[in-house]
């Protein structure tokens, strides 16, 4: 908690890939020292309709398949400790996505290299691009960083 009582706020970029299950521990464990809110947040974006360069899903994308998805990647890393993490589901160039959600958080979390271990919704190799244009700090993990 901050001294005015607020929860610091943490958001993760989560994309299935050994880097985002990493940077979602990490996030974690920092929010339980820190006594903050961790929010995980998975990126899409249809082919063509982002405006940095990033990977995007196919026309045929299931929105609540991803979802689906995102809540299951958290689960299996974190266990029971998942009801803990708002999760998110977000349209828009993967980059961008976390930038924004990372507007009025107190830390970006990401991995150091995603490859969409969800195939359809790709977070990407973005670790770079948040680190350049985020207004907060930015954490970059790399999986074998992270102990288990």
């Amino acid at each position: 908690m901050d001294s005015q009582g607020v929860a610091p706020r943490i958001v993760v970029g989560v994309d299935g890939s050994p880097s985002s299950q990493a940077a979602l521990r990490w996030a974690v464990r920092y929010a339980g020292l820190v006594g903050g809110r961790v929010e995980a947040v998975t990126a899409w974006d249809l082919p063509g309709a982002g405006t940095w360069s990033a990977p995007a899903v196919d026309a045929d994308f299931d929105e609540e398949e991803a979802e689906r998805r995102l809540v299951e990647e958290v689960r299996t890393v974190l266990g029971e400790g998942a009801s803990q993490v708002h999760q998110r589901l977000v349209r828009g160039n993967p980059a961008e996505v976390l930038v924004e959600q990372g507007q009025g958080a107190d830390l970006i979390v990401v991995g150091s290299r995603g490859h969409g271990g969800f195939r359809r919704a790709l977070l990407g190799s973005v670790s770079q691009q948040v680190a350049q244009h985020a207004v907060c700090p930015v954490t970059i993990v790399r999986p074998d960083a992270a102990p288990e």
